[in-house]
This record gives C-alpha cells, structure tokens and sequence, in this order.
C-alpha cells in the first residue's frame, strides 16, 4: 500500500511562518479566506496531496461548512474534517457529514479529537474532564457508526448519549465506502483504545521509528492504521535544510511573550500527547539526524519535523513505514511553497523507493516459491 500525504489547510490571512499564538490570536484566522484557499486546493491536487486537514477550534471557521465550500470549487483532493464529540448530538453530526458528502462525492475523512483544553472546552458547555470526554467520544462513534451501517432504526442508551428509533434518509455517499475514515487524534491510552475500537487509523504527533514502533504493534494487529502529524523543511541539501530551520526561530526570543503563550498553553492542556511533545522538545532538539524539535516551544506540537534534503526525507517515510505508519498529515514554512516543493523533490523519491520495495518483495516470494517446489 503507498503512503498517504495530507497536508494542513492554509488558515485566513496566514503569514509565511507564523506561529501558534500568533495564528490563535488572529482575527483573520477565524475567518474563511477562499480565494488564497481554493488556489491552496488546486496546488495540493497537483503536488500528489490526498487530502486536506480542515482544523477544529475556537479561533477557526466551522471545519464543516468550509470544507463543503472548498470542496465545492475542487475536483480530486479530500478534506480531513476535524470534530469533537458534545458540540451537536450524533444524529446532527452524521446528518451534516452525509449530507457534505453527497456535495463534494465523498472527498472526506475525520479527525476526531477529544479536546486538549478544558477552559476552550468550556466555551462549548463541556465541562467533562479528559478521560469522561474519551468516553463519551467512543459512545458517539458508536451511533455514528449505527447510522452508517443503515441496518435499521438507531436505538441506542449510553451514559452520555440517548437515540430512540433514529433514522436518516441522506446516506454517506462515496465511490467506495459506506462511511468516511475515522482519524483518532492523540497520544494516549485512551486515544489508541479508541481508535482500536471505533476509528479506522490512530493519528499520533511525530516521534522517532524506534519509539512508535512498540505502540504502534496494538492498532496495527487490530487491522487499523496508523499515521503521524508533523512538518517538515526540505531543500536541496541538508545543510541548507537545518539552516532554514533555525532562521525559523532565530528571531524570536526565548523570553518573549510568544514563548509565554506557549507555556501557557501547554499548563492549560490536559492532552497527554501535548505535554509529552512538549516535554521532549524541551529535552533535546534533534530527536535523530533527521528529525527537529526547534520550533515546537514556539510553534506548536505539531511542528516535530522532518528537516533534510529530498533524499534524506524520502529515506525517513520509508523508515516510518517499516514500522507501520501509513499516513501523513504534514506542514511546512512556507505552507504552500513547502507543499508545492515535496510534490516535486520528495514525493517522486518516496514512490521510487516503495516500487523497489514492491518488486524485491516479489522478487523474494517467486524465489521462496520456486524453492519450494524443488
């Protein structure tokens, strides 16, 4: 199977390396921006990206509604739709999601979090702590998953959520699917049983292969998938990779507001995946040769990245593949010259690499078969 690429949606108004604080705290980012968006679109469809990750979050537009927008004026790339459960009830939710893929012929997927933060939680009415939230969360996929199934009436009496004789006249419209996949965002224990039990792949932060591949056996033998959220900084030689990467970062000081912001946000989180990104960026700034940490105390967890030439990265998503990693949902600075640049450098090198790989594993069955038969 080849490796999946999605690519994070450019944000309203987003300037060229901004970081988190600065884009939570932008009243452009709330905002859809669908000119520089649908061009952002039609890019990824040329770079090879499967889909686009529409975020979830207070200072973001509704991730469903701009992404029937987008998909609108799209023809081939997909959009990751991001959701948390106790926003609208399920019988709602499977209701919008069928009715945006009879819009845009089912080019979509979700992303479904638990919330990271209990005080923006508590703008929406959910003041359930994290491991409640997990909870209800798998009894909301489970009615999602009933509705899909379209066997009948959805009766259903959990803790959380009641559904007498429910049913939905628009069904999930897709070339080859009766229900989108299921991204289970997170770290945690929680996040892995939760994606074993109701998604379809486990989507983690970025880590080194050596320390995915233990937790990555569960989801793996229980037949789903498994990806990785992370960035990455490719240019044409390494050095000139790692020196983009720190001119990144050089200008902001270590002391400044926006490294508060970050200390805040992360003692205000209860996400177990968060802190420990954060934990580890504090440690250490090279987690391997290729893998950086330098810009996660000020941009966000999801900027462990991949910095080296295109070779250097092509080898990296054949070593997470080894390990079992199928999916990529992956950024860069600038979002879109970065994406531009890996759909010509680096994707071509990645799909070099798996058809070597194919044909040695075919060359090695024909050989295990005729020795057999000798």
């Amino acid at each position: 199977m080849e490796l999946k690429f999605h690519w994070r949606l450019l944000q309203g108004s987003e300037r060229e390396s901004q970081t988190r604080g600065q884009g939570a705290s932008s009243e452009g980012t709330g905002l859809p921006d669908l000119a520089p968006q649908i061009e952002f679109c039609e890019r990824a469809e040329e770079a090879g990206i499967c889909g686009l990750l529409t975020d979830f979050g207070a200072s973001k537009p509704d991730p469903i509604l701009l992404a029937a927008a987008l998909g609108l004026a799209t023809r081939r790339v997909e959009f990751i739709v991001a959701y948390r459960s106790g926003l609208i009830a399920p019988t709602s939710f499977v209701q919008q999601i069928n009715t945006l893929s009879a819009l845009i012929n089912g080019r979509l997927s979700l992303n479904i979090v638990a919330g990271h933060s209990p005080e923006e939680q508590a703008f929406y009415g959910d003041m359930l702590p994290r491991e409640e939230r997990y909870a209800r969360t798998g009894e909301f996929l489970e009615i999602c998953r009933a509705f899909w199934n379209r066997n009948g009436p959805v009766t259903y009496g959990g803790k959380y959520y009641q559904t007498e004789n429910g049913r939905l006249n628009t069904p999930f419209i897709a070339p080859r699917r009766s229900f989108p996949e299921i991204f289970i965002a997170g770290g945690s224990t929680e996040a892995q049983e939760l994606a074993i039990n109701s998604g379809t792949l486990w989507m983690r932060m970025g880590d080194t292969p050596e320390n995915l591949r233990e937790s990555n056996r569960r989801v793996l033998a229980a037949g789903k998938e498994v990806g990785l959220r992370m960035a990455i900084i490719s240019r044409p030689t390494r050095d000139a990779a790692i020196r983009d990467a720190r001119a990144l970062i050089e200008d902001l000081d270590p002391v400044a507001a926006e490294t508060k912001r970050e200390r805040d946000f992360v003692k205000n989180s209860d996400s177990v995946s968060i802190k420990a990104v954060y934990r580890q960026a504090a440690e250490t700034e090279w987690l391997s040769s290729y893998l950086w940490m330098g810009a996660v105390r000020t941009h966000g967890p999801a900027t462990v990245c991949l910095v080296g030439s295109p070779e250097d990265l092509a080898d990296a998503f054949m070593e997470y593949k080894k390990v079992g990693v199928s999916q990529f949902i992956l950024s860069g600075w600038p979002k879109r010259e970065e994406m531009i640049y890996f759909g010509r450098e680096v994707l071509p090198l990645v799909r070099e690499k798996e058809r070597a790989l194919s044909c040695a594993g075919s060359a090695r069955t024909a050989s295990t078969g005729q020795s057999a038969g000798n």
